[in-house]
């Protein structure tokens, strides 16, 4: 299937989650376009991976209205259309298999129950695999491969399942210099594809040149959304001696934090796509 690129694949609407009935993101409003590359800045506990977590359906929405391709998160099944790389996990859960077998596991979403996989399986698997650069290791056990392949191995499972949408919590967390990169290349090729990717990152690294487009988390609300950003510059932004207009209209409604001062229009003019 062919995302419609009218349809936002994520539009958040005064979107609320609590965990363990305590409130973590409060009235969010949020939307990526198709094609956009998105990072989501924020210290620990603003809310940022818990707002990947309930796009991706890992935790449900308390109030407000969450859309996934149109469709009200409640009444969305088709979830092979997206493609998730949870943040600090391992690539085979401490069962023994190849690079090519935990890729391949990628692909189970897109069969038919009990039906062996095909030509078009092999060759989604191949070419993940090859995207994040690890075709010459496509037959190594993945326990062998160090912690930033073993990164790339999860991108490639996702990859495979071809989602329309991608969604990366923290990939270059404890990951080294030479496997940023080679994350950045295989996102970069994704993205000259038309790739929807949403990346929560501390830091930018060699994805700096990717992005379209920067939105920053605080106290569960969304304090910035505009122009790429680095974290260093993130963290020192909107604070409460900040002056001007309240919201920026670039992207997403009403996408000032109440718990911060008003934004500057002049200062930041809108960011990514018209």
């Amino acid at each position: 299937m062919h995302p419609d690129p009218a349809v936002p694949p994520v539009v958040l609407d005064g979107a609320s989650v609590a965990i363990g009935g305590r409130p973590i993101l409060r009235e969010v409003d949020l939307m990526v376009r198709t094609g956009d590359f998105v990072t989501l800045l924020g210290s620990n506990g603003s809310g940022k991976s818990t707002l990947v977590r309930a796009v991706t359906g890992l935790l449900p929405v308390a109030g407000g209205v969450l859309r996934l391709f149109g469709t009200p998160v409640e009444d969305f099944h088709d979830w092979q259309r997206l493609g998730f790389v949870p943040q600090r996990s391992t690539a085979t859960g401490g069962v023994p298999a190849t690079v090519r077998e935990v890729v391949a596991s990628g692909r189970i979403g897109r069969r038919r129950l009990l039906r062996p996989a095909g030509a078009a399986d092999r060759r989604a698997v191949e070419e993940a695999i090859e995207v994040v650069g690890l075709a010459d290791r496509a037959s190594y056990g993945v326990s062998q491969l160090s912690g930033g392949q073993q990164q790339r191995v999860l991108i490639a499972r996702a990859l495979a399942g071809e989602p329309d949408l991608l969604v990366l919590d923290e990939p270059t967390a404890g990951v080294d210099l030479p496997n940023q990169q080679a994350l950045a290349d295989a996102l970069g090729r994704l993205k000259a594809r038309g790739a929807t990717i949403v990346l929560v990152a501390h830091e930018i690294g060699p994805m700096m040149p990717l992005i379209d487009r920067t939105v920053v988390m605080r106290d569960g609300r969304i304090a910035y959304d505009g122009p790429p950003l680095t974290q260093e510059v993130a963290s020192h932004t909107h604070h409460p001696h900040d002056h001007g207009d309240a919201r920026v209209h670039d992207h997403a409604p009403h996408v000032g934090s109440p718990l911060d001062g008003p934004l500057d229009p002049h200062r930041w003019n809108g960011g990514g796509r018209p």
